[in-house]
């Protein structure tokens, strides 16, 4: 099975490097980017690489969409016209499936995914949707290509993806501005910068790590370290009286908001 990339950047590099370390063959993976630097880059992992996108996805069983948003249309619409067994993966954010078959042969396969930034430490999580034209296989043969970079969330209505981004889409940067908070009230506290720095992000990945158990629940996990009358129940009391779980809905609602207007922005407008 060849799969083609169109767009050879970060994320691309990261998802070929998934492939090949679940045994995939690099013979059977093509890159495709104008830019040259792009390719030679990804050329290090073995991987057939070309500034022409047709001739990728000529033979290509599965073509991953790894572009900008607001180049999406122009560059497939300037592909040959695929074959309706030929699945088509897009990791392009904000670009939904009626945009993607608007400028795609009818009844094209499409799986859209929103992975996040944890997927280049191939520690990621994807949610994926796919349209009434994606087979078993094929859906089982997208999770593959994703999984290979962390794991995934399939969802039932695409509009759920919207939501998908703005809990692990964006959010890697609320927890890392949580820690940038942590960091500087550290060390307003006394502590300098290296402790600071280490003490925060290793508890994150302490509670990270017990929030990953399989029957760990979050709600349960805070009660356990939070004594009566102790120091962890005198900072909750004072994020509670702040109403931290407000602004926690305020702002994933303003990162929904924002991908459903990016749809509009850069998508069809047939």
């Amino acid at each position: 099975m060849t799969i083609a990339f169109i767009g050879a950047g970060n994320m691309a590099g990261s998802l070929i490097s998934g492939l090949q370390a679940g045994g995939y063959s690099a013979d059977d993976i093509v890159a495709a980017d104008p830019a040259q630097s792009q390719l030679d880059a990804l050329a290090t992992l073995g991987i057939s690489t070309t500034e022409n996108n047709a001739q990728a996805v000529a033979q290509a069983e599965i073509i991953v969409l790894a572009i900008k948003p607001q180049i999406t249309g122009d560059v497939i619409q300037a592909l040959p016209a695929l074959q309706p067994d030929q699945l088509v993966i897009s990791i392009v954010a904000g670009i939904d499936t009626r945009s993607l078959g608007d400028w795609l042969p009818v009844r094209q396969p499409i799986v859209r995914c929103m992975p996040n930034t944890p997927a280049l430490l191939g520690a990621g999580i994807t949610g994926l949707y796919a349209n009434s034209w994606v087979t078993d296989i094929q859906r089982g043969e997208a999770e593959a290509i994703l999984n290979g970079v962390g794991s995934s969330v399939w969802v039932s209505e695409e509009s759920q993806l919207d939501a998908v981004t703005a809990v692990s889409g964006s959010g890697p940067a609320y927890y890392f501005l949580l820690m940038e908070s942590m960091i500087e009230s550290a060390q307003a506290l006394g502590l300098d910068a290296t402790a600071s720095r280490r003490l925060v992000v290793e508890t994150a990945r302490g509670a990270a790590l017990m929030a990953c158990e399989p029957k760990a629940d979050p709600g349960t996990l805070r009660r356990n370290v939070t004594s009566p009358g102790g120091t962890t129940e005198a900072a909750l009391k004072v994020m509670q009286e702040e109403n931290l779980s407000r602004i926690v809905d305020r702002a994933l609602g303003a990162a929904k908001q924002r991908a459903e207007a990016l749809a509009t922005e850069f998508g069809s407008k047939a």
